[in-house]
């Protein structure tokens, strides 16, 4: 499973992404992949991400388990259930 992180820096929310991602790695030693959508475009058109920033959970067959979209950050532990 793939937890993948969409956003963009130097936007209002990029702040609270950043320190999001700084506390569950800090909470559960994992690290969730970051990405840039103006640098992974193809990315972004196959699973419909059109806003940022998108959390997407993702099976190594490419099937979408979860998403959460916008500024409303999800949970560490919504998350973590798909890092593991």
């Amino acid at each position: 499973m793939r937890v993948v992180c969409v956003y963009r820096d130097r936007q209002d929310y990029t702040r609270s992404v950043d320190e999001w991602l700084e506390n569950f790695r800090r909470q559960t030693g994992r690290e969730i992949e970051t990405m840039d959508p103006d640098k992974n475009p193809g990315f972004c058109e196959t699973y419909d991400i059109v806003e940022y920033p998108t959390f997407i959970a993702i099976d190594n067959n490419g099937q979408v388990h979860s998403v959460w979209k916008g500024r409303d950050l999800p949970l560490i532990n919504e998350v973590l259930y798909y890092a593991i």
